[in-house]
């Protein structure tokens, strides 16, 4: 399959079912209109909003657009394009603002693909974690080149020093590049993960654990979070140098624009990165879970 059909085609994760037919194509559109749907459940004080608690907890655990959508129709009954109030919108994760901008560009024929990271513009300089855990979404421009773009900060939400049509790949990191960087020893693994959340949760493992989730995504099993599994699962000290040769291949292809679907595809076949019938997801609010996937969903 070519690459372009490839990332058009919605995964079961990011299908919206049906769409309105007003969505604009444009990409700076569907951006602002993301961020018009969904604020992240951890930004209320952001913009001085008091998150119910109950969505704060429960929202981010929709696994899926079409259940994010029916969310949305649930709260307000205006069509998704007009204006929503802070307390209209979906109490989501970066994850999410991610996955919905994939299915939107998707569904108005742009190929595009949600990525997992780290990003630098949201660290403070109070932690010693410079490189948040993070999702955005890629999408392709005309030329097949692929841009990064983050619809958590599109349409002047935060301040940053770039467009977020175009967020610069030092400012964000696909997983790969951070293990390359790890690995070669040209970056602090420590300086990774997710500061100030119930402690900090930092180091290689964290990257690891992100290199799994990147290259199920690039597949179309776009997971939350804070799924593990396989290579995403292991203890560190469990971790084997065939493992790393192998989570070195993942980073190596992940890491190319150009990666072809079949490449995606042929890493993603070792059970030891696709992802089982039963997931482990430790969830923030909610307690570990086992959770049984269905086989559609699996990849």
């Amino acid at each position: 399959m070519d690459s372009n059909d490839f990332h058009l085609k919605q995964s079961p994760y990011s299908d919206p079912g049906a769409v309105p037919a007003e969505l604009p194509a444009d990409p700076r559109e569907l951006a602002a209109l993301v961020r018009n749907l969904l604020i992240h459940r951890e930004e209320g004080g952001h913009f001085g909003y008091a998150m119910p608690e109950e969505r704060r907890r429960e929202d981010a655990e929709a696994r899926y657009v079409s259940e994010i959508l029916r969310i949305l129709r649930e709260r307000s009954r205006a069509p998704l394009t007009e204006h929503r109030e802070l307390g209209e919108r979906f109490a989501g994760t970066c994850r999410d603002f991610a996955l919905l901008m994939c299915a939107f560009l998707r569904a108005t024929g742009t190929p595009a693909r949600a990525r997992c990271g780290f990003a630098t513009y949201f660290e403070d300089g109070s932690s010693p974690v410079t490189h948040g855990d993070h999702w955005v979404t890629e999408y392709r421009l005309p030329d097949g080149s692929w841009r990064l773009a983050d619809a958590q900060v599109a349409d002047g939400a935060y301040d940053v020093p770039f467009d977020p049509l175009d967020v610069p790949r030092d400012q964000f990191l696909v997983a790969g590049a951070a293990w390359q960087a790890c690995r070669a020893g040209g970056a602090d693994p420590d300086a990774f993960g997710i500061p100030h959340l119930f402690g900090t949760l930092q180091g290689l493992w964290f990257v690891r654990c992100n290199v799994v989730r990147d290259l199920a995504a690039l597949g179309g099993v776009e997971v939350l979070p804070w799924d593990a599994w396989g290579l995403a699962a292991k203890d560190e000290p469990e971790v084997t140098a065939d493992d790393l040769a192998l989570l070195d291949a993942v980073a190596a292809a992940t890491t190319t624009e150009a990666v072809s679907p079949e490449e995606i595809r042929r890493l993603y076949a070792d059970p030891r990165l696709t992802v089982p019938a039963e997931i482990t997801s430790h969830t923030t609010y909610l307690g570990v879970r086992q959770v049984r996937l269905p086989e559609s969903l699996r990849g």
